[in-house]
């Protein structure tokens, strides 16, 4: 399972989704930052996968970034998101 994760301007949590498929994963997380480049479509509509009904509308403009990671149950439900140094 992946997780592409879009932070949002003046919200403390990041909005989520997931997908099964890394190659989706993949074109999903493309698809945003193509859309954070060109500013357009205004609005991004992302859906589940797991639950078909489930959508929601982002308007592109209030994306301030994105990032892809794999979810795994080893390490607690995901890896740590974001960039770390090992120590």
């Amino acid at each position: 399972m992946y997780v592409i994760e879009l932070a949002l301007k003046l919200s403390p949590l990041p909005l989520s989704v997931e997908r099964k498929e890394l190659r989706d994963a993949q074109a999903l997380y493309r698809k945003v930052c193509q859309c954070m480049e060109k500013g357009n479509p205004r609005v991004l509509e992302l859906c589940c996968e797991k639950v078909e009904d489930k959508r929601v509308n982002v308007l592109v403009s209030e994306v301030l970034a994105v990032q892809i990671y794999e979810k795994t149950a080893a390490s607690g439900g995901s890896k740590r998101p974001g960039f770390s140094f090992d120590v």
